[in-house]
């Protein structure tokens, strides 16, 4: 029997779990984790990618990116946004019938609990049995045998299903083909799971979309300064029926978050120098130096030597 069904105590609770660790999986943790939602990715370490011998065609990386550079990139990246990355194989995922939250629980005998369950795992989707939905898995040939496999049709364009509250980003047909639409359908997936959960908070028409996006300064300028312009932006694009006081809640709510999107020259240099500071941490600044000319480097100390020298004249 599952938790579920014999009450036994959660020992992790979540707003998100997410079933895969690959580039869908850690994509979609990425925009889940940065839009405040306490999300854990669960990864066995066998996403397909790491049947690849070099990628060579995700932008950003113009010679290609050794595979496992890219996994570590990947994860450094899920763990700065805040997810927890739990190394488990995930057996089942249920729905509790009190509250309709999902109870998951792994080979290791782990069982944690979450609002929303975004599927991102390529390689099968049997986790998800335990859901009783019959339209979840089809008849496929694999390899000359016929047998019963997740439909990666199951799932709309967006990601959303039939059972509330579950979402998949993989398996989906052509959407999983290469790592960098993989990665976008899953921030794709993301996003709308977050679109869908600001609605039941109240949000609707074009403040319901979440735009994580940082604004500079000039962003600011003139009347996008003063709250009471966004307060005219916002009663203009908001379309719900609720009340006076719900909707001046919302209203300050969405404004709060717009002015903390702020960033002044000086943080836009210090977050630029960080990023910085994490690429190389993660790569590995010896792996870095062995790639650079001796001669740039004897150079480029020579400088700091220099310029060490002239300040303590």
């Amino acid at each position: 029997m599952t938790a579920a069904e014999t009450g036994q105590a959660l020992e992790h609770d979540h707003d998100v779990v997410i079933v895969g660790g690959g580039p869908a999986g850690c994509s979609a943790g990425v925009f889940c984790a940065r839009e405040g939602l306490d999300t854990a990715v669960f990864d066995r370490g066998r996403s397909s990618l790491q049947r690849c011998a070099h990628l060579g065609n995700c932008l950003g990386f113009p010679a290609g990116i050794a595979i496992d550079d890219f996994t570590a990139l990947m994860y450094a990246h899920v763990s700065e946004a805040g997810c927890d990355i739990v190394e488990e194989r995930v057996e089942s995922a249920t729905q509790a019938d009190a509250d309709a939250r999902f109870v998951v629980e792994t080979r290791a005998g782990e069982v944690h609990a979450a609002k929303y369950v975004i599927a991102a795992a390529w390689y099968d989707g049997s986790y998800l049995r335990g859901l009783n939905d019959e339209d979840t898995f089809e008849q496929q040939e694999h390899h000359g045998e016929v047998e019963e496999r997740f439909d990666p049709e199951y799932p709309d364009g967006d990601g959303r299903t039939p059972v509330d509250g579950l979402y998949v980003a993989s398996p989906a047909g052509d959407r999983s083909a290469q790592a960098i639409v993989v990665a976008g359908h899953g921030a794709h997936v993301a996003r709308w799971l977050s679109e869908d959960r600001r609605s039941e908070r109240g949000y609707s028409g074009e403040v319901a979309p979440h735009y994580d996006w940082l604004r500079s300064d000039a962003e600011f300028a003139g009347e996008w300064a003063e709250r009471e312009r966004w307060r005219t932006w916002f009663d203009d694009e908001m379309g719900a029926d609720l009340s006076e006081d719900r909707v001046a809640d919302l209203r300050e709510a969405y404004i709060d978050r717009a002015f903390d999107t702020r960033r002044t020259d000086q943080e836009v240099e210090a977050a630029t120098e960080r990023g910085l500071r994490r690429l190389v941490e993660v790569i590995g600044q010896d792996r870095l130096l062995d790639v650079i000319d001796d001669d740039e480097i004897r150079s480029r100390v020579s400088e700091l030597e220099d310029t060490d020298t002239a300040h303590e004249s």
